[in-house]
């Protein structure tokens, strides 16, 4: 979703993070931001959303200045476990197998300058209010400072950043019966998150920090982008993404299968705003995952008939959207 005042913060340079975000829940503040809503039904589909109806975003890869710091702050802060580790890059994940977060070590890369695309922040879905609840005592014990926290009406949000500056959104979904509806529309909203009710969820056996708990993945991911008419060309028109909320000034927000949203885009960094230098630190890419061959081959035709580069890469293919913002799209090769 989106914290008030988010956007100066998600465009920093990367490495610019770490002064002044270690302070444990002291001094935190709780954010009220502006409310928006749906211009279509939470259950609305396209003539031909049966074939995107399950794509849905997987695995975010970051290039990182310090891969030591980041992955300790990605296992003791956020909760998340090695899967594998070579010289210059780590997996992490939730459940020993699916990664969330892929870590590449680039010392020597360029900073994302600010006033350029690329993400916003990313958003992990864990499965429960209780979750959400040890995720925001794992964050305090390991010593940082949430940036924000939100009741979105369709969710609740805890927001921070890592040590590069990268924006995380740690979140939980109420369960659809109770997404609210007007008019036909969702209702959703950013509202000071009720943090002493989130804490009351521990239970007496919620003695020692745990882990994120297998079902943890990423919910969605959030974008600066250049322009948001390009930006619904290439999620909506070419992907095949749903848009569910317009009425947000400057921002977009797609899904399927009726989801309140799996990609954001906003104009924040300022309309126009440039491509980072490649290989800058921040968004590698990130992994948006089709459930089938024929979604496979369709959008790879789609993409190739709009004129976009795309490429072989981890049995997936790898695109840019018209924002520079890199995409790994997999599912079974045909």
């Amino acid at each position: 979703m989106w914290p008030a005042g988010h956007a100066a913060a998600a465009t920093r340079p990367r490495g610019s993070g770490s002064a002044g975000s270690r302070s444990g829940l002291a001094g935190y503040a709780i954010l009220r931001f502006m409310s928006t809503h749906s211009d279509t039904p939470a259950d609305a589909m396209r003539p031909d959303a049966a074939t995107h109806a399950e794509m849905r975003p997987g695995a975010v890869r970051l290039n990182v200045a310090d891969l030591d710091r980041a992955q300790r702050f990605y296992e003791h802060a956020i909760g998340l476990r090695v899967l594998d580790r070579a010289a210059e890059a780590v997996r992490l994940g939730a459940d020993g197998d699916t990664a969330i977060v892929e870590l590449v070590g680039r010392p020597d890369a360029p900073l994302r300058p600010r006033g350029t695309t690329g993400l916003f922040h990313l958003a992990i879905l864990v499965p429960s209010r209780a979750d959400l609840a040890r995720a925001l005592r794992r964050v305090a014990d390991a010593g940082w400072r949430l940036t924000g926290a939100s009741d979105h009406l369709v969710s609740e949000a805890l927001y921070l950043h890592d040590p590069e500056g990268t924006g995380i959104e740690i979140y939980r979904d109420r369960p659809r019966e109770q997404w609210r509806f007007e008019d036909g529309q969702l209702q959703m909203d950013s509202l000071p998150l009720d943090l002493d009710g989130v804490l009351g969820e521990l239970s007496a056996a919620d003695t020692e920090a745990t882990g994120m708990p297998p079902g943890t993945r990423i919910g969605h991911v959030h974008l600066n982008v250049a322009e948001l008419s390009a930006a619904e060309d290439f999620y909506a028109g070419v992907l095949g993404f749903d848009v569910t909320v317009r009425g947000y000034p400057g921002a977009l927000f797609f899904s399927t299968g009726g989801y309140h949203h799996h990609i954001g885009v906003n104009t924040w960094a300022g309309e126009g705003a440039p491509a980072p230098p490649p290989g800058s630190l921040g968004l590698r890419w990130f992994e948006i995952a089709l459930p089938g061959a024929p979604e496979f081959e369709q959008v790879g035709q789609r993409l190739r008939a709009a004129g976009f580069d795309i490429e072989r890469d981890r049995g997936g293919l790898r695109v840019a959207d018209p924002s520079g913002n890199g995409i790994l799209l997999t599912g079974p090769v045909p």
